[in-house]
């Protein structure tokens, strides 16, 4: 017993000089890169997951021609999030214009060890009956439907940021940062192409629960003030989920900064990562990803509803 204690104290010691060490000359490495050396190699190894890095103020968003943007979105997304370690307020708004029920949609929280938000824009290809919006699959709008949005996210601390863009999906995300979703305050701006699809976003918006004091118009562009979301009553299972992740997500948060030690520059510290544990890394930029689990469920969803007479 004591001789297989022995051992294993010398092999975690050995592990400990070698990690050590390791993790000293990876320092050493990204010492010697200038700035413009690591944004670019950061650039490089997230553009596959659907993101690019904005340098100026450190955080992430998601491209255009982003992977996501096949997937559309499905209510089950939103409803399994928590058990993907992503906890968020999320404020859909649902709306008809030109032969099609469209989604436009607000969220803010935590995404594993990111915090951040998002504004996601899609549609399905018709009418839709209100029983419909959680059964079916919302397609993302193409380019000639792009609207032009932005946002300004700011944190309990003072600290904001504001993107803007013409885009399907527009997003933020700061690594390392944990917050609860109540904790951010989201301004988001839309303008939109003409009147008629104003006042159907305006009039979705009233039937979202938001207050008018929340919103405000302005020529084309109609600003959302979310701050809090609506109140939700999760089920028992979701709560816990909810709990949980958070949990998961504060104790990886603490990890990340502490094995980035001793960089306080987001660049920095995601290259230390890469370099350093390359499988957390890869996990570190699966934002929005959903495994097989998440599909069979949605699948599962409309054979009910289809059993029920429901589509």
């Amino acid at each position: 017993m004591y001789f297989f204690l022995i051992i294993l104290l010398l092999v975690a010691l050995i592990c400990s000089v070698f990690f050590h060490f390791r993790k000293k000359k990876i320092v050493c490495k990204i010492q010697c890169m200038d700035k413009c050396q690591k944004c670019c190699k950061v650039e490089e190894l997230v553009k596959p997951f659907g993101y690019c890095f904005h340098e100026e103020c450190g955080f992430f968003s998601s491209t255009l021609d982003a992977w996501q943007r096949e997937a559309g979105y499905a209510w089950i997304y939103d409803y399994m999030a928590p058990r993907f370690q992503m906890v968020f307020d999320a404020l859909p708004v649902y709306f008809d214009y030109e032969g099609k029920t469209w989604l436009i949609e607000f969220w803010k929280g935590q995404y594993g060890i990111n915090a951040g938000a998002e504004i996601g824009i899609y549609h399905a290809d018709r009418i839709l009956s209100e029983k419909e919006y959680k059964t079916t699959r919302f397609e993302a709008v193409s380019n000639t439907e792009l609207l032009n949005c932005s946002f300004v996210l700011c944190g309990k601390n003072g600290s904001c940021v504001k993107v803007a863009q013409n885009h399907w999906w527009l997003t933020a995300f700061f690594t390392g940062s944990f917050v609860w979703p109540s904790d951010l305050c989201m301004k988001a701006t839309i303008k939109f192409p003409d009147k008629r699809m104003q006042f159907a976003f305006i009039s979705g918006l009233r039937k979202a629960g938001c207050a008018e004091q929340n919103f405000s118009v302005n020529g084309f562009c109609v600003t959302v003030h979310f701050n809090r979301a609506r109140k939700v009553r999760y089920k028992l299972c979701t709560r816990f989920w909810r709990c949980f992740s958070q949990w998961k997500n504060k104790i990886f948060c603490k990890l990340y900064l502490w094995v980035t030690k001793p960089f306080q520059c987001t660049e920095d510290r995601v290259l230390c990562l890469y370099y350093f544990i390359p499988i957390a890394f890869r996990r570190l930029f699966r934002i929005r990803r959903f495994n097989k689990r998440c599909h069979r469920k949605e699948r599962c969803c409309r054979k009910r509803c289809c059993r029920r007479g429901r589509l």
